[in-house]
């Protein structure tokens, strides 16, 4: 009997919260993502969602990111990771009142990070949750850091850092435009989606995209490429597709074909 490698699906913050309005969750778009991932009944998924207007806008005010330098920061830390446990909090209702065994693994409780980065990850109970059958959700957090005292893990490190350390199968990422761009959509009109790229063509475009317009705490697009570098290295298919519009995640999760950027570690000869 086939064991299959875990799939990671990341659902942005900008797809199921308002980033214009602080705490504005999009209720709906989580009851329609829980629809589809009851649907697609993935074995083995693993889910990571985003901060949005939950996360960002406190960690940017107490500059949390860069780590404690005052006392007063204290209180912007903890804020920062109550009001991801009220946004993880309305994702779960969503999952399991539809009979979903989805089951929350709190970053801060399991990770702590050495400059930003991931350095002691206590997996034990994700891959016990896993062996199970359960669904387990994490989400970018605030979290302690040997060097700084403590800073923001972006979904996107956790994504990469999950994929390769659970030899994924493919990773999915959900977000608020169609793939990935050689310019903001939202403010280029003459922007170009990629469909495909290769790990090295990933590597060029990363050395050439700006930073974003709009300042997000874990580095938006910009941010996004980075991260998915590990994954695509360990030979881990990424596959970007705009969650917003209905039916999106359900058809990348059923493995049918959905508009969007695929890349790969290389170029996949057919035939």
């Amino acid at each position: 009997m086939s064991n299959p490698n875990p799939t990671v699906l990341k659902i942005g913050g900008s797809v199921i919260t308002d980033k214009s309005k602080e705490l504005q969750v999009r209720m709906d778009v989580i009851n329609r993502l829980a629809d589809e991932i009851k649907r697609a009944a993935v074995p083995k998924l693993i889910i990571v969602h985003g901060g949005g207007s939950f996360g960002h806008p406190l960690a940017q005010e107490y500059g949390v990111r860069e780590g404690l330098k005052k006392d007063s920061q204290k209180i912007g830390f903890s804020e920062t990771h109550h009001v991801m446990t009220v946004l993880n909090g309305l994702f779960m209702d969503a999952l399991i009142w539809r009979n979903i065994p989805a089951v929350c693994i709190t970053p801060s409780s399991c990770i702590i990070t050495e400059n930003g980065r991931v350095k002691h990850f206590e997996d034990k109970p994700l891959k016990k949750l896993l062996e199970m059958g359960f669904l387990p959700v994490l989400y970018g957090d605030a979290v302690l850091d040997i060097k700084l005292g403590f800073t923001i893990l972006s979904g996107d490190q956790l994504v990469s850092n999950i994929a390769t350390r659970f030899n994924a199968e493919r990773v999915i990422i959900g977000v608020d435009v169609d793939g990935l761009y050689d310019a903001d959509p939202k403010v280029e009109e003459k922007a170009r989606m990629f469909n495909r790229l290769t790990l090295k063509e990933l590597k060029n475009l990363h050395g050439r995209v700006g930073k974003p317009k709009n300042y997000d705490v874990t580095g938006g697009m910009f941010g996004k490429i980075a991260e998915l570098l590990p994954a695509v290295e360990s030979g881990i298919p990424v596959k970007i597709v705009n969650a917003t519009k209905p039916n999106y995640i359900y058809k990348v999760l059923k493995g049918e074909k959905v508009k969007g950027t695929l890349i790969e570690k290389g170029r996949v000869r057919v035939g």
